[in-house]
């Protein structure tokens, strides 16, 4: 998908392509986690749509559950969804990072490269 580290550095409408890709895709993620979320919250633990999307929400943002549950079932989702929550979130801001911190990374070594070729 990126360049290889010899190769020269991409143009800025490239660049700025392969962020708005990113953001994208992360989006997509983020969407998708909060529908399982909110599904979940509304089928397993029997809260309301809106008391369904507070609690996933909550728990996708990493600020923990806002209603008590009291099912086993509904504890247990919770947990899955807990789980599965970050490393969504981990793995969204890694992919919006990536390219941003690619081209950092290849616009540093060609730099380095260009000063050693000088000397």
């Amino acid at each position: 998908m990126f360049e290889h580290s010899a190769a020269k550095l991409a143009s800025k409408e490239k660049f700025k392509s392969r962020v708005f890709k990113s953001l994208i895709l992360s989006l997509g993620i983020f969407v998708f986690s909060l529908l399982v979320g909110i599904l979940g919250y509304h089928f397993i633990a029997g809260l309301g749509w809106t008391d369904a999307f507070l609690n996933a929400s909550m728990i996708l943002g990493g600020m923990g559950p806002v209603d008590v549950l009291t099912t086993k079932g509904s504890k247990i989702f919770a947990g899955f969804y807990a789980l599965f929550s970050g490393v969504a979130f981990l793995s969204g801001m890694a992919i919006v990072v990536t390219p941003i911190l690619h081209r950092f990374l290849h616009k540093f070594h060609l730099e380095t490269d260009d000063k050693e070729a000088n000397n």
